[in-house]
Order: structure tokens, then sequence, then C-alpha cells
């Protein structure tokens, strides 16, 4: 097996908008309040869990790109440009690769372009469609970079990021490329929120996890970009991360309902854990899914019961950045590789944020409460699920 390393990463989100302020927040349990808002929702407030900071602007020469899920992607890929052009300078720009994944890209730019237009009856100045594509994303990068080599977006709803990351790695591990600057970016929209409250899907009041009062997600927004080689020492300033097993699989159950059995999921992890040729004993942490719903968490709580029992750590952090769709498997494989890099030095591990309430009716699995400092941990795992049954399992360590 061809080994592929998480050179670099850059993230922002509600926790912080770099890697310092995020793991910060992530290892003191600070969960923000929820922004209570009927912005994307009229006269119906959901509780969201939005980047309050400022974000970079998109240079004028790309202005037809400019998206808040775009510049959510440049506040997270300032922070490894470095990295990203020392590769592009090693490599060559036609062996470098482009892959985002998200669901919205610039779906907010176009609701605001239809009410322009019902109002005034045309398009606002500077309104252009390619803003709403979905590959607006991955080509903004590659025209900013300056790159030749595969450019494309995927969109499998919440796990997009994760199965843009198992994309790079066939990428590299079939010799396509040589790098790949691979991520997900999500920003708050209309479409996305109604949709939800259409399916009774988003709490009243903030994200529970597994708790027998849990009522529903918490919807965030952010981005997370990651270097990606064959090379573990690509970024001379970084941590080198090794990916070390992905797995994925569909459950193709229902178009919004996961398996209630969990069988799937499980058969994600288990793939993971057989390509990176580890047993159950050796994950130090799982990240999980949970997203707060009745039916996900039911369906997690036994996929990772089945496979782990009861003592692998685990939590969500959805609770600690919300539930940032697309974007939710990179920013949550961020959070990972900020675990395992030599950026944790005390050794902690995210605590599992609820009203500790279990539901009698889930599956026992390991929530960690607070936890002393202790010995970083070396490998972890990062579930992902999303409509149409999609899931995905990654596994990343300090070591090969």
């Amino acid at each position: 097996m061809i080994h592929t390393y998480l050179n670099s990463a850059g993230v922002t989100c509600s926790l912080g908008e770099n890697k310092a302020q995020v793991l910060q927040a992530l290892l003191s349990s600070t969960c923000s309040s929820p922004v209570l808002s009927d912005d994307y929702s009229p006269d119906k407030p959901v509780p969201l869990s939005p980047v309050s900071t400022a974000l970079p602007p998109i240079p004028t020469r790309f202005s037809s790109y400019t998206t808040r899920t775009n510049q959510l992607l440049l506040a997270a890929l300032d922070q490894i440009r470095i990295a990203i052009d020392h590769a592009i300078s090693h490599y060559g720009r036609s062996r470098v690769a482009i892959i985002i994944g998200t669901t919205t890209s610039g779906i907010a730019e176009g609701e605001l372009a239809i009410s322009h237009h019902r109002q005034h009856g045309s398009l606002p100045a500077g309104f252009s469609y390619k803003q709403q594509q979905l590959s607006s994303t991955s080509e903004f990068i590659s025209k900013l970079l300056n790159t030749s080599g595969p450019v494309y977006a995927i969109s499998t709803s919440c796990s997009s990021s994760s199965s843009a990351i198992c994309s790079a790695q066939r990428l590299l591990a079939n010799g396509l490329a040589d790098a790949v600057v691979v991520g997900g970016s999500d920003a708050l929209c209309q479409t996305t929120i109604q949709g939800f409250n259409s399916l009774g899907a988003i709490s009243k009041t903030f994200c529970n996890p597994f708790s027998r009062h849990r009522d529903g997600i918490m919807i965030g927004e952010g981005a997370a970009v990651f270097l990606m080689s064959r090379d573990p020492d690509m970024d001379k300033h970084g941590t080198p991360v090794c990916l070390l097993g992905t797995g994925m699989c569909s459950d193709a159950h229902h178009i919004s309902a996961p398996d209630p059995t969990g069988v799937h999921a499980r058969q994600a992890m288990q793939c993971a854990l057989q390509e990176a040729n580890l047993g159950i004993n050796d994950i130090d942490y799982i990240n999980l899914h949970g997203t707060g719903t009745v039916q996900n968490d039911r369906m997690e709580s036994h996929a990772v019961h089945s496979l782990f029992g009861e003592q692998t750590a685990c939590s969500s952090t959805k609770p600690l950045t919300g539930h940032c769709l697309g974007a939710s498997g990179a920013i949550e494989l961020a959070l990972c590789w900020l675990l395992v890099s030599d950026h944790n030095q005390q050794g902690r591990l995210p605590s599992h944020i609820w009203d500790q309430q279990p539901d009698p009716l889930l599956a026992k699995i390991n929530l960690l409460g607070d936890q002393p400092p202790g010995i970083p941990p070396s490998i972890v795992m990062s579930n992902t699920y999303s409509f149409g049954g999609n899931n995905v399992s990654l596994i990343i360590g300090s070591r090969q």
C-alpha cells in the first residue's frame, strides 16, 4: 500500500479562525452559544453556529467566484499557502490536483440574486451564474493557485468533503497527481436551513447528541483544507499525519434516513480498519458523526457498539462547531489532525458536550467526559454519514 500524508491543514469554523484558536476551544470544550436567528428561515428562528470573524476578500480578478463559501475556503487555504506553493514548485503545476467537497457553493448568492430580480426585474450587478455552480469552489482554488492538474468538486451531501479526501487518496495512489489540495467548505443559506426545517431535523435549542432529549441538528458553516502527498516531509515546517485507511459504502436505504441497523456504517469502519491493517484496539479515539437527530444517533450508536463495544473513547464535536454539512467531514478530520499532531501538547481529547441524559434505546458507547491531560492519541477515526446512505470512515495517525 502506498501511504499518503496530510502534510498541512488549515481550518476555520465557529471555534476559531485558525488552528491555534480551534484547538484551544476544542480541548477546553468551549461551546459558543448558538445564534438564534431567522435570517435564513423567516418567522422561524433556529439555532445556528456561524463564523463570526472577518473573512478575506476574493481578489478582484476572480470576482465571478465571489461567494461566502469561497471566502471561508480562502481563509483555510491561506493558513497552508506556503506549503502549497512549495508543492507546486517541487512537482509542477500539472501534478497538483484540486478536490473540494461542498453542498452549498454559492447558493446564498443565488438566493440574493433571485430576490433582487423579483424586486427590480433584473439580476444584481456583478452576479455570475458561476458563483452558484458546485464547481465554483475547486475552480476558484485552481485559478488562484494557477494549477493545471485535475480539478473537480464532490457533492455527496454531508459526506462531501470526506468523499473528496478518499478521492484525493485514489489520485495519489494511482499516480494521477503528486499532491492534492483537498477539503470542503459550506456557508449558511436559506435553501439548506429551510430544507432541514421542512424535515423537522433542526433542533429547537442546541445540538444534544445521543441524549434522550435530542431533537435535531444545529447547522454551522466553515472550511478545512489539506495538502496531501505521498511525501511525509513535503511541508518542512509541518507535522506529517498519515492517512492510514479509508472506508466508503452506501446503504441505498432511504433518501434522507439511515439504515437503522447501522450495518453499512459498521462496514465503512471495518473497511477503513482493513485498509489500515489495524484492529479495533488500535483506535485511540473516534470522532462521531453525532448529529443529534433521533435516527442518526440511534444508528451510529449501534454501529459503533457492534464493532468497538463500550471501550473506545468517542465524542461528537458538532455541539462545538455545528453541523457544517458538506464541510463537516474535512473540518472534523482537521480536528482529528490537530489531536494527533504535535499541536496537541496536552494530550487531551474533546469532551462530548450534552445534557448527560442517556437514551436507553441506544447502544452503549464510551462518550467522553472531561479528561485530564495524558498521552496524545496516536491513531484516530472520523465518521461521516449523509443522505442517500453514503457512509465514510477515515483513519489517520501520527505514524504509519
